[in-house]
């Protein structure tokens, strides 16, 4: 049986979001949404049509390790996901973001901040599918 993941990135103003599979060992971006207050009650919607088993979310550290202000809204963020009674993970998120931008930029194609936010929980995902699933 498969093990479907949804992966989070989690930023002030957006969520990246990416979908996975453990079985294949495969995650790919899946889009974005803005954060504005209904991102939980969007998130609900997503779980009941995606029906995964693991929800990835990212874990910012600052260069030495240690946490940061996001480190504390993503760990919120991952809190408020627990009600959905699916198991919530941590991954650590360590440069996603700029190993995101450059692969877009690689493809040679506009992209915007919401395509290099859902790159990176694409990243995110992969990285925990790696670790937990095997290359």
């Amino acid at each position: 049986m498969a093990t479907r993941l949804i992966g989070f990135d989690v930023g002030d103003k957006r969520i990246g979001l990416a979908e996975g599979d453990g079985q294949l060992k495969i995650a790919f971006p899946s889009g974005h949404m803005i954060v504005d207050g209904l991102e939980i009650e969007r998130i609900g919607q997503l779980i009941a049509e995606k029906e995964p088993s693991v929800l990835v979310v990212g874990y910012p550290r600052d260069q030495s390790g240690g946490e940061t202000d996001q480190t504390a809204k993503s760990r919120e963020f991952g809190d408020s996901l627990v009600q959905f009674g699916i198991e919530v993970v941590y991954q650590d998120e360590s440069l996603t973001s700029v190993i995101a931008e450059d692969r877009l930029k690689k493809r040679g194609k506009p992209y915007s901040k919401a395509d290099i936010d859902s790159e990176a929980a694409a990243i995110i995902l992969q990285d925990f599918i790696e670790a937990n699933y095997g290359h």
